[in-house]
């Protein structure tokens, strides 16, 4: 009622309620009628029209109550109030009526969801217009079905069934609500069939005559028809494509037929006589199409496949295709923007900028900054119309445009472009999913019916393959032309990918073909730089080339690229040819064209099939162009062109290299993706690649093409899970052509891929793993001891070093393999030298093999079979003799030392390896009925591993390198000495007489024929020490090194060589070799020599504190063999030590010597061997100490002290097992040899060294060996039995003979040499160089005669002794020293003479009175006496410096002699012949008188004058002639006769010097007088004791009468004047007291 009054007011607020009323949903059906109707009524009087709007839409959607008649008037007021004046209402209106369509559509959907689960069965449909089928409708659903019927029917300018009371209406709205019916609510078409009818039968027909004004209308052609063509009108022609668009996407499937027409006309509006705004929306609608692949696929499968029916989809394909052509061909119609240059501001641009997001930019230097594609001269800029995948329009959504909009330039091609795009995109897309889906029901097929085969079903392909054949033409030549146009890299970018995409599609699908026409056009356009030659290319796509696709019937040929000006050069470089051919320029879209053709073979090489040799080329080309070069694995990096200045590359290129080359890798990485098939395409695409590559490398020495080679290499790496397939074609082709190239850098590369893939292949985790397949594992291996048989060096140290990696990374798994790993490392030594190339390199060669061997030898010995180790051990010695590098010779040796060790440890199992093993053998051996032929056969297999060892070790103990054989003897020795133990005995056989004599033997033959020449330096500026400065010197050592090992052998193993058969011979053998050694010329070997034979003799000696001496040897150069042979052993330094040696060998053997099984003593005690090494001994002693006999050249050789010493040290143990057949002949020859080697005089140079170095004199070691022997002789007669005894004779004579040296130095044949008495050392002069000098043979006398009284002690009175006149020889010898007193070589001497006479005497004397009867010392006495008489009064004088204290003591020693007389010969004097008593008073008597020497000085006359001797021999006078046992009167009768002579002489002197003190007055006398009367007063006085001291009766009446008659005499001296005289004369005068008594009575004295 409100709204009925019309007040504006009123009607507003009464709207307002009702809207609210509506909004709680309180509105009834009838309410609904009646609000409709005065809405009615208000909108008939044009009130509040946007309230009326704004009611409406409130009622319809908040509730569903409005139906039928009242909906449809409700509908209709909203469409009258459309089309009032106000422009305002309008639009409100045209908003609200979209709404309300859509809301009653929506209550339909609503409708079907409520009533889903219940089944309908409609009765069918018939009829056309007929609207009872409407009755089977449902509320909602009848309502739907009369609105868009009646839309249709207004479209179509009919008058509406339902919508009553409509006015008027507008074609373009219809269609736009018509669109957004079908649009929105596809599924109300397709669920109802009442609706599908209404499709068919109103909207198809509708459409199809509504487009008939387009398809008549040819552009240009209007006015000369005469019929007037009704214009095609922008807006309904728009929204026509628009529903069309719809209806096809929605459906397609309800109206196949329909949708073939709107199809073909979609691609007629694409033709160039139709206006251009018709050709952008037709090419924006085609844009729709393209981006829904699967619909693509409908009209494939219902048209193209189809017999009798239109090949829609190629054509809308090669619609496309021409439409893009006639953009660049046909003048641009209708377009107003310039074509021929791409004008800066041009009609379009400001539009074409506004909409297409791009216009075309300014021009600066010749470059677009805008994307466009130029073709002769037509420029058309490129716009980014919509995302990928998506067809955004843009004018098919300009639906408030009346008049056609003008298209900016290059708007359409930029759609058609995207709509290619996205038809190649979305139909590879699909079709790949769909494969791949397929592929994933076949495996799962597979793994549940594993023995069935999988049937795919066939429809599917057949599909695929017709759609990519139907369009493969069109797209080749529209790509190919925009492509060629393109100057934007996006787009290129775009269209490669594209190509590429439709080739690979075509190989996945073995369209054979259209694939190769892609990649060659590809290829051959650009890839490449225009007039590129390329053979590979031309050949293959001779068949392509010419080839022009037609496309509705326009030809097109297949341009190649007009002209580069618009394209950046990025490179310029060389091209790949034998023929140096100039530069070539690579522009921005080759590299481009390189890169998307990477992706290809990356993304698709499995479909490339024989395409791959042509890829694969141009990659090269292009690789090459831009100077890529392989690196490590294979990748090519950016290298430095080599060829100079000929390449350049702006940075952009250079920046972009690393992506190519990182693709490149890709590439051959995805070939592990490849079939096996695909997979020998490319291998063999690859090598023939490179056999080109090598053709043209070879005979100059420009820079190879490594690119095959190095793509081999890569795609092996990737490969390596079936290697096996492709193994020997790959390192086939490496070895057999590569490695052998003559191009340097070939080969190198070569060797490289060839040792980086068997690296790989063994570094492989393998399925089953190699260790289980070692058919794989030497098929790996195989080709690297191929590389042996290439002498490029180059390729050698490649080849070696890889085996260090190898063994580095898997040497643990080699297993079978070892044997060629070991072959590759030895073959080294084997060529060494073949072709002259070959030697420069050699050394760095053998060091690398060498590492390789070390490797092996520290590490993996365990890990390989026990047969191998032979081959380790002659590899090891081939290195050893190799003469290129002494210190890894050296190495070896040590490697072989590390080896022993190895068999030492794991002895046990090596042994049971080999066993089974040899077991194995012999039974192939036997079946093939030959015999096992193995070196050192008999032997067992382990035991010939050590011969083996032992052997190499022999042929380096020859080498011509002293150090080499130095070192190895030195381990073969102590191998033998550490391991010995592991062979079993008949082995020892072999070893001493296959090894150690035959190496003995080489030893002596080479040392006596080296040269004596001097060799300057050891190479380089290394200098030679003068004891090894000739080849004679080295062999030397070598010598003395073999014999020392061997005699070490047979002392440590003898108890265990003297069970061979042949010891005895053995033993003679190495006699001879220690005999003809100890007697060669040099005494380093000599000296070894001895060294040796003490050491068979089991000799040890004790250590001499003597080592000091070592330094100052060393000093001088003397070889240290010669410093000290005594401390060879025990804790002292070994013969020649040059490594731990010996610490190791202890550890092995606990000691050097084996103690002997039990039981076995006597073997040991075998007397021949004993025999036989004395006869050894006495030949060498004889050869060496014979004296030379004529008169001596100066160089005439001398043996050396130490090798004398050392000789003679040899005997004492030797004589331990022979005494007990030692004869008297054999002593002499013993002495024979003694004597002659004390005579041999020391050179002067060595004499220094000779002593040790300490201040007194001591005995040289040769003279302390000599007494030693002696010695022990005379200890073992001593225990021995009687026989023994005869020999003490010869021994003190031989004793007796050196003892004479004190006096008279030995002589040398006719040398001259000049005599040392007693050198000490520090007062040494160093004598003239070439005199030899007879050094200390004084202490050396004077030991040997103090052993001579020792043993005198013990041996007196051995029948032997007495009966050989042995006192006597001893006086005899010692009256040689006595006699020459002072005039001895040294003072000592006379002094130990005469010490020792007297110990010997005390000895003697008894015996020899105890024999006196026998007569056997008859001959002694008149020695002894005149012994006495030399010595006593001897003719010598002492010499001026002695001191008094020392006369002092000398005299005592006089004395002495004298007591021994008084002692021990006067009293027992009758059993001594009484001449020699005579001689003897006589002598007392002479010395009793004194005599003084001339020479004194008054001061010491007192002192020189002998007083205490005359004292004491006047003593002894007087006692003895006293004495009251005299055996005779004669000899009291010389007693007393000599008293009486002194009594006179002393009256005389006495009487004398009264008278002449008396004459001279004040005068003193003459000193000589003066001492004279000193002395007698003195004799007085002695002779005044003596008598007190005698037995009265012993004395002679006139003696006393004598004495008495002195008395007055000495009374008269008194007066003199000299003190000294008084003070004598006192002590004469004081002993008269004791005659001063009362005389006693005569009788008794009668009586008495």
């Amino acid at each position: 009622m409100g709204c009925g009054t019309k007040e504006p007011k009123i009607t507003q607020l009464c709207l307002a309620a009702i809207q609210r009323l509506m909004s709680h949903e309180v509105v009834s059906e009838a309410a609904a009628g009646n609000i409709i109707n005065m809405l009615w009524q208000l909108m008939e009087n044009g009130l509040e029209e946007l309230k009326l709007l704004q009611t409406v839409l409130v009622l319809l959607t908040t509730n569903t109550v409005v139906h039928d008649e009242v909906l449809s008037k409700a509908i209709v007021l909203c469409f009258r109030l459309h089309f009032t004046k106000d422009n305002i209402t309008n639009n409100t209106a045209a908003a609200t009526v979209r709404q309300v369509v859509t809301v009653v559509f929506e209550r339909m959907v609503a409708e079907d969801e409520r009533y889903q689960g219940i089944v309908e069965h409609p009765p069918p449909v018939q009829g056309n217009t007929n609207r009872r089928s409407v009755s089977t409708l449902r509320p909602s659903a009848k309502d739907a079905y009369m609105l868009f019927q009646d839309l249709c029917q207004l479209v179509n300018a009919d008058a509406p069934y339902w919508l009553v009371g409509m006015t008027e209406m507008t074609r373009t709205f219809g269609l736009e609500l018509l669109e957004s019916v079908l649009n929105d609510f596809p599924g109300v078409f397709l669920q109802h069939q009442e609706f599908s009818f209404l499709l068919k039968e109103r909207v198809c027909p509708l459409v199809i005559k509504l487009f008939s004004p387009n398809i008549k209308f040819r552009q240009g052609s209007s006015s000369a028809s005469p019929a007037p063509v009704e214009k095609p009108y922008f807006p309904i022609c728009m929204r026509l494509l628009r529903v069309v668009s719809v209806l096809i996407k929605h459906f397609y499937s309800l109206l196949v037929t329909e949708c073939e027409i709107f199809l073909s006309l979609l691609v007629k509006f694409l033709d160039g006589e139709k206006p251009q705004w018709l050709r952008a929306v037709a090419v924006e609608s085609v844009h729709r199409l393209c981006v829904q692949p699967h619909l693509l696929r409908s009209f494939c499968q219902s048209y193209d496949m189809k017999q009798h029916s239109t090949k829609v989809f190629r054509d809308i394909v090669n619609a496309l295709g021409s439409f893009i052509q006639s953009l660049f061909i046909l003048p641009n119609l209708g377009n107003n923007a310039a074509l021929s240059a791409p004008a800066g501001g041009s009609g379009s641009g400001a539009q074409g900028s506004s909409q297409g997001g791009l216009g075309p930019g300014g021009i600066n230097s010749n470059q677009t900054t805008q994307a466009a594609f130029e073709y002769r001269g037509t420029w058309i800029p490129l716009m980014t119309v919509s995302v990928q995948g998506s067809a955004k329009a843009t004018y098919l959504e300009m639906l408030d445009k009346v008049e056609p909009p003008s298209i900016p330039e290059g708007y359409a091609m930029s759609v058609a472009f995207s709509a290619l795009l996205d038809l190649v995109r979305g139909i590879t897309s699909m079709i790949e999913r769909e494969l791949a889906a397929e592929e994933g029901a076949a495996a799962e097929f597979r793994e549940t019916h594993p023995g069935q085969q999988w049937q795919p079903q066939p429809g599917a392909h057949q599909v695929w393959e017709e759609m990519v054949s139907a369009c493969w033409c069109g797209l080749l030549a529209a790509l190919s032309l925009l492509l060629d146009a393109s100057t934007d890299e996006t787009a290129t970018e775009n269209i490669l990918k594209a190509e590429l995409t439709v080739a690979s599609l075509c190989g996945r699908l073995g369209l054979v073909t259209p694939r190769d026409a892609f990649i060659n056009r590809h290829l051959q356009g650009l890839s490449l730089p225009p007039h590129y030659t390329l053979t590979v290319l031309n050949s293959n796509a001779a068949s392509l080339t010419g080839k022009s696709y037609s496309i509705l019937g326009q030809t097109v040929q297949i341009i190649s690229p007009s002209s580069e000006s618009h394209q950046q050069v990025v490179a310029v470089g060389q091209p790949l040819a034998s023929q140096p051919q100039g530069t070539v320029v690579l522009t921005s879209k080759n590299l481009q064209c390189m890169r998307t053709l990477l992706n290809l073979a990356h993304c698709h090489g499995a479909v490339l099939g024989t395409s791959w040799q042509l890829v694969l080329a141009t990659l090269q080309h292009l690789v090459w162009i831009l100077g890529l070069k392989p690196g490590p694995g294979g990748v090519l990096k950016p290298g430095r062109a080599v060829e100079g200045p000929s390449t350049v590359l702006t940075t952009a290129v250079m920046t972009d290299l690393p992506f190519i080359a990182n693709i490149l890798s890709r590439l051959f990485e995805s070939s592990q993706y490849l079939d096996d098939v695909s997979l020998h395409h490319l291998i063999n695409a690859l090598c023939s690649l490179s056999l080109e590559a090598m053709e043209m490398a070879s005979g100059n020495n420009k820079e190879p093409s490594l690119f095959a080679v190095a793509k081999l290499l890569e795609t092996g790496l990737v490969n390596m899970d079936r290697i096996e397939i492709l193994w020997r074609p790959l390192t086939g082709h490496l070895l057999e052509k590569v490695c052998q190239h003559t191009n340097s850098r070939m080969r190198e590369w070569g060797a490289e891929a060839l040792t980086a893939l068997i690296k790989a292949g063994l570094a492989y985790k393998h399925d089953p793993p190699l260790a289980q397949n070692q058919r794989l594992q030497l098929l790996l291996l195989n080709p690297l001891k191929e590389l042996s048989n290439v002498l490029h060096a180059d390729i050698r140290q490649k080849q070696l070093e890889s085996v260090l990696q190898i063994l580095q990374s898997q040497g643990d798994g080699l297993g079978p393999g070892w044997p060629l790993v070991l072959g590759v490392i030895g073959a080294i030594r084997n060529d060494q030298g073949v072709p002259c190339f070959f030697l420069p390199f050699s050394e760095s060669l053998i060091r690398t093999a060498f590492q390789c061997l070390q490797l092996v030898v520290t590490d993996f010995l365990p890990t390989m079979p026990c047969t191998c180790l032979q081959i380790v051990v002659d590899v090891a010695g081939s290195f050893g003799l190799q003469n290129q590098e002494l210190n890894i010779s050296l190495t070896s040796i040590g490697l072989l030392w590390n080896i022993s060790d190895y068999f030492f440890q794991r002895g046990e199992a090596i042994t049971q390896d080999l066993e089974r093993e040899e077991e194995a053998l012999q039974k192939q051996a036997k079946e093939k009925g030959e015999t096992l032929n193995r070196p050192f056969h008999p032997a067992p297999p382990f035991d010939c591993l050590w011969l083996c060892l032992y052997a190499k070790l022999g042929e380096m103990c020859v080498d011509p390198r002293p150090a080499v054989r130095k070192s190895a003897g030195q381990t073969l020795f102590s191998t033998i000495a550490a391991h010995g133990t592991l062979l079993q005995q008949p082995t020892w056989h072999i070893v001493v007489w296959k090894v150690l004599f035959h190496l003995l033997g080489r030893v002596r033959t080479s040392s006596t024929t080296a040269d004596k020449e001097k060799i300057e330096s050891g190479g380089g500026n290394i200098l030679i020490h003068h004891s090894r400065d000739t080849a004679e010197k080295q062999w030397a050592e070598t010598w003395v090194l073999t014999l020392a090992g061997v005699a070490r052998i047979f002392n440590t193993r003898r108890y265990l060589l003297q069970q061979l058969g042949d010891f005895f011979e053995a033993w003679e053998v190495l006699l001879n070799h220690i005999q003809s050694a100890a007697l060669s010329k040099n005494n380093e070997v000599s000296l070894a020599a001895l060294k040796s034979f003490q050491e068979i003799l089991q000799i040890v000696t004790p250590v001499r504190d003597w080592d000091k001496a070592g330094d100052a040897f060393t000093a001088i150069g003397v070889p240290p063999v010669l410093i000290d042979p005594l401390s060879a052993y025990g804790p002292g330094r070994p013969l020649v030590r040059s490594d731990s040696l010996v610490e190791r060998l202890t550890r092995y053997n606990g000691a050097e010597l084996q103690a002997p099984p039990p039981g076995e003593e006597s073997a040991l005690e075998d007397s021949a061997l004993w025999w036989s090494a004395w006869n050894t001994w006495y030949r060498t002693g004889t050869d060496s100490t014979r004296p030379p006999s004529g008169p001596t050249e100066k160089f005439s050789f001398i043996p050396s002290q130490p090798f004398l010493t050392a000789l003679i040290q040899i005997f004492p143990a030797l004589y331990q097992h022979i005494k007990s057949n030692f004869s008297m002949e054999d002593l002499k020859k013993l002495g024979v040899i003694l004597h002659g080697a004390v005579s041999v005089p020391i050179s002067s140079d060595a004499s220094p060294f000779i002593l040790p170095s300490y201040t007194e004199a001591v005995l040289t070691s040769l003279q302390e060996a000599v007494l030693t022997a002696l010695d022990v002789l005379q200890k073992a007669i001593c225990v021995g039995p009687e026989n023994l005894q005869v020999m003490y004779p010869a021994i003190f004579e031989q004793l007796l003979l050196f003892v004479e040296f004190s006096c008279k130095p030995p002589q040398y044949g006719r040398m001259e040499t000049k005599h040392v008495a007693n050198a000490k050392y520090n007062q040494i002069q160093l004598f003239a160089p070439a005199e030899w000098v007879a050094l200390n043979y004084v202490p050396f006398a004077e030991r040997s005669l103090e052993v001579v009284v020792d043993l005198y002690h013990k041996t007196a009175c051995h029948k032997a002794v007495i009966n050989e006149k042995v006192l006597q020889n001893i006086i005899k010898t010692l009256r040689m020293p006595l006699g020459l007193k002072y005039a001895c070589p040294s003072e000592s001497t006379w002094k130990l003479a005469v010490s020792s006479l007297l110990k010997v005497l005390s000895i003697g004397l008894p015996v020899a009175r105890q024999h006196a009867s026998s007569g056997k010392f008859d001959t002694m006495w008149p020695e002894l006496a005149n012994a006495f008489e030399d010595f006593l009064f001897t003719k010598s004088t002492p010499p001026d410096n002695v001191s008094i204290q020392e006369f002092q003591k000398n005299e005592a020693i006089d004395v002495e002699v004298v007591q021994l007389i008084s002692t021990e010969i006067l009293p027992f004097a009758n059993f001594i012949p009484k001449d020699f008593v005579g001689q003897i008073m006589a002598m007392l008597n002479k010395g009793s008188i004194h005599s003084q020497s001339p020479s004194f000085t008054e001061a010491e006359i007192d002192v020189r004058m002998r007083e205490e001797f005359s004292k004491v021999c006047f003593e002894t006078l007087l006692q003895f002639s006293f004495s009251n046992k005299v055996s005779t009167p004669q000899e009291g009768y010389i007693s007393r006769m000599a008293l009486s002579v002194l009594l006179k002489r002393s009256q005389d002197v006495l009487q004398r010097y009264v008278e002449d003190e008396r004459l001279s007055g004040r005068c003193p006398l003459p000193r000589q007088q003066v001492t004279e009367i000193i002395f007698v007063l003195k004799a007085i006085s002695t002779l005044m004791d003596s008598l007190k001291k005698t037995q009265p009766e012993n004395v002679d009446g006139n003696t006393w009468a004598q004495v008495i008659a002195l008395y007055p005499t000495l009374v008269e001296c008194i007066t003199c004047s000299s003190t000294e005289v008084s003070s004598a004369l006192k002590e004469a005068l004081g002993p008269f007291k004791d005659f001063m008594q009362p005389p006693v009575s005569r009788v008794q004295n009668g009586e008495s």
